[in-house]
């Protein structure tokens, strides 16, 4: 026995070089990341694009905006994207002007709006103020149950909670919280 042993081949032992162990880490490690990262913005963050002028002069046509899709309660102020309204399928993006319970009246010979009878002061994000063509509604208006009231910055060409098409906002429908604009870069910023 001990002869045939002897005669035996070496077995050849492998040996795979650093430089492939080393790609195989790389890759394992970018597998995970982009996993990660889908998981990320898949559940937790979006990238979306802004399209038309109705946010002027917060946002711009074409801004690539960060929302943020976990745990947002809608509150006066927050810029939101709204996936689906009354009478439109494209996704839009607008302010909150009043959640559910509130009153909302307009005066639009002033351009201003209330809240609960208290005036809104819009000078951070507003230029324009409401304008005095019609609404679809009779206000003042009060916000119900699961709802939002919006408005684009951009008054006299948005299309926004005073039409029938938008209406009162189900908040089922807000995809997230607009909180940052990260392209183009010399825009790049929170979104207030």
């Amino acid at each position: 026995m001990l002869g045939n042993a002897a005669h035996r081949k070496p077995q050849k032992q492998s040996h795979i070089g650093p430089f492939i162990l080393n790609c195989y880490e790389w890759m394992e490690s970018l597998v995970f990341a982009v996993i990660i990262l889908a998981i990320v913005f898949t559940f937790f963050f979006r990238v979306v694009n802004v399209s038309g002028p109705s946010m002027l002069p917060s946002l711009q046509s074409n801004d690539r905006v960060l929302i943020s899709m976990l745990f947002h309660e809608p509150q006066e102020g927050d810029v939101i994207v709204i996936t689906r309204t009354q009478g439109l399928t494209q996704p839009i993006i607008k302010r909150v002007i009043a959640t559910e319970g509130q009153t909302v009246d307009i005066d639009f010979d002033t351009g201003t709006v209330y809240v609960d009878g208290k005036m809104l002061d819009e000078s951070a994000y507003l230029e324009n103020g409401t304008t005095t063509q019609p609404s679809d509604y009779t206000f003042p208006l009060i916000v119900p149950t699961g709802h939002v009231f919006v408005l684009g910055d951009n008054r006299a060409v948005s299309n926004d909670s005073r039409s029938k098409d938008v209406g009162m906002v189900d908040e089922r429908y807000i995809m997230g919280k607009a909180e940052w604009i990260l392209f183009p870069f010399d825009r790049f910023g929170k979104i207030t």
